[in-house]
């Protein structure tokens, strides 16, 4: 006998006469469940920590999930989503989900079990799912694959515009399926999993914002509560200062938007490798941008800093080596750039006036290594280097005098990094086939979101736009 038809009516009353046996799922501890998830909104507990912990006190409570995924809507520059799924045994993974794909990728979401939800503005999908039976959704193709028996989908919106919600999953391997009780303690327990899921993403979007503005260590400083003006403190960095050269040409001549498409393609090539690995990028200069990377006042700490920043340095020529390769090919012009290296004592904190503030680094070498910056230009070589910062980073070195910086008292030593120091290892920067590549999961609120915007004209359904 197929697995649907031993279906349990409400209360559990069979409507056949097999017996097939059920999980117990105890009422009191998916009530302890319910509890947790408010204690958790109260705490602002994150969403990994929040997706993992639900699913394995359901799973402790007798629920008998075998799959259970969760896409939260996000409000982030670079991502639409968030994605979770749990597997049994398995933990969590987690994805962050890009704006929207190709027509190929929508096509494939015509055929979701989401897309069913959201065209007939259902709360709920259910299906048993036979491997016997033709798969009525893609994904079910998959679950078949892990011996799943029930599916129950959900869309929970966060407010009353549905800009911004949460869509998910149960799947379970279960013999016969999820009973009424189950199905019950899902739909109790979903209630408030969607406040504790609110807040989580509310506390998630005011992170995401700060460290996309501010970055990492500027954001966290923040939002630990250095808000006022003066807040900050002195430290020591390995100093990067990074400019690309004739944008001013390029925007005349190219108009707005090919020059923002060419720069934010230039920040991609060249800033990203600054921007780990220890280092920070301070901030966005018109077409150049400021990283540090900060370390302690002593020598070894002077030294891992000032080899990560050259580290990021061979990367960063590399991958605008692989940039204007494929620029030539496609008849474009050569971008050219600046790198300039220091090391010193920063400020690091607010400064701006009492309502509206910046959190960045300043002081004398901030001014020092841009005008090492501005000499990549006159002296006709694209990285360069103070004496301080190749004392500390070591390696191959080539002397080129000494210069006097406007505002600086005494001669800089000015070196450039020799062959020896620019030797690097083969890289993928710019992988374009890999920023297209989406999960399901991605797509899926990619979907939601579109999905509840106003339709345009002639466009048929928004998210096809």
């Amino acid at each position: 006998m197929k697995p649907e038809l031993a279906h349990a009516g409400p209360r559990g009353r069979k409507t056949n006469t097999m017996f097939i046996p059920r999980a117990n799922v105890s009422e009191s501890l998916i009530e302890r469940v319910s509890l947790w998830l408010q204690q958790s909104a109260l705490k602002g507990t994150d969403l990994e920590t929040l997706v993992h912990g639900l699913c394995e006190r359901l799973a402790a409570a007798g629920v008998p999930l075998l799959r259970v995924h969760l896409s939260f809507s996000m409000l982030h520059p670079l991502y639409d989503a968030l994605g979770f799924t749990w597997v049994r045994g398995e933990g969590v993974e987690v994805e962050g989900f890009r704006p929207a794909g190709s027509e190929d990728d929508k096509a494939r979401f015509i055929q979701s079990p989401y897309y069913y939800l959201l065209t007939n503005d259902l709360p709920h999908l259910r299906r048993r799912i036979d491997a016997l039976t033709p798969s009525e959704f893609a994904i079910f193709d998959d679950l078949k694959t892990m011996n799943a028996t029930d599916y129950l989908a959900f869309i929970q919106s966060f407010d009353d515009d549905a800009t911004r919600g949460m869509v998910g999953s149960w799947t379970t391997d279960a013999p016969g399926g999820f009973s009424e009780e189950t199905i019950d303690a899902l739909l109790h327990v979903q209630s408030h999993l969607a406040v504790a899921a609110k807040m989580a993403v509310l506390s998630k979007l005011a992170d995401n914002m700060v460290t996309t503005y501010l970055g990492g260590n500027a954001g966290q400083r923040v939002l630990s509560g250095q808000v006022r003006r003066g807040d900050g403190e002195t430290i020591r960095a390995a100093l990067v200062m990074a400019d690309m050269r004739k944008s001013t040409v390029l925007a005349e001549r190219s108009g707005r938007q090919v020059y923002i498409d060419t720069l934010n393609t230039f920040f991609d090539a060249i800033a990203e490798p600054f921007n780990k690995e220890g280092g920070e990028i301070m901030s966005f200069m018109g077409d150049g941008f400021l990283a540090v990377y900060p370390c302690d006042r002593h020598r070894n700490a002077s030294e891992v800093a000032t080899r990560a920043a050259m580290a990021a340095v061979r990367e960063a020529t590399a991958r605008m080596a692989d940039l204007n390769a494929s620029r030539r090919v496609e008849g474009l012009g050569q971008i050219n750039y600046g790198i300039a290296l220091h090391v010193g004592n920063v400020m690091f904190g607010n400064v701006g006036l009492k309502d509206r503030l910046t959190f960045s680094a300043f002081g004398g070498a901030v001014n020092e290594v841009q005008r090492l910056q501005g000499l990549t230009k006159t002296l006709g070589h694209p990285v360069i280097a103070s004496q301080g910062f190749a004392n500390y980073c070591g390696g191959d070195w080539v002397a080129l005098g000494e210069r006097r910086l406007r505002g600086v008292r005494d001669k800089v030593s000015i070196l450039m990094p020799g062959a020896g120091n620019m030797t690097t290892s083969p890289v993928d920067p710019l992988n374009k086939n890999a920023l297209d590549l989406r999960s399901e999961a991605e797509h899926v609120m990619l979907l939601y979101r579109n999905s509840r915007q106003p339709k345009t004209p002639g466009t048929g359904a928004a998210f096809l736009q």
